[in-house]
């Protein structure tokens, strides 16, 4: 089992996205690289901790690689928007890939070369700190189905989900 962290703007749409990917055995939302420590979600909406919304994605890399996980992670996010997704705005909704080792910094740059991707917006940084969201926030689209989400769950095609 491997771990990765993808900020992609309001995180309850990622985890959902990626809850249903084939590979992923679980995910959790939270809040990464802020500068306090246990930020809660009105923190954040007031300014008081610069954290991105994250969600954190354990993986079966024998079933799915990073860099499939990035395929599907590029399929809905906008690379070059900067803290911005959909109607989500702020620093709180930057996009980001924190990874845990060297090895993870590499393939992340190097998926990111081979698809061309320049000039992005996307944080790659090494995974500072993380704390879960409060209990309300997690798998709130599962609990919620009719709750505002800005990524096309299609996107995720038949033979990629679970």
């Amino acid at each position: 089992m491997k771990t990765i962290y993808f900020a992609g703007g309001c995180f309850w749409g990622v985890e959902r996205y990626f809850s249903l990917a084939k590979g992923v055995l679980s995910t959790e939302v939270g809040y990464a690289n802020g500068t306090k420590d246990n930020p809660k979600y009105e923190d954040l909406k007031h300014g008081l901790d610069d954290a991105s919304e994250t969600v954190k994605i354990e993986y079966d890399e024998n079933v799915v690689s990073l860099e499939k996980l990035l395929e599907l992670y590029l399929r809905v996010v906008d690379p070059y928007s900067k803290n911005k997704q959909g109607e989500d705005e702020g620093i709180q909704y930057r996009t980001g890939v924190y990874y845990l080792n060297k090895e993870e910094e590499v393939i992340i740059k190097n998926y990111f070369s081979s698809v061309n991707l320049k000039n992005y917006m996307i944080e790659v940084l090494p995974l500072k700190k993380f704390y879960p969201a409060e209990e309300y926030h997690q798998k709130y689209l599962e609990k919620n189905p009719t709750g505002y989400c800005h990524i096309n769950m299609a996107k995720l095609k038949d033979d990629e989900r679970k």
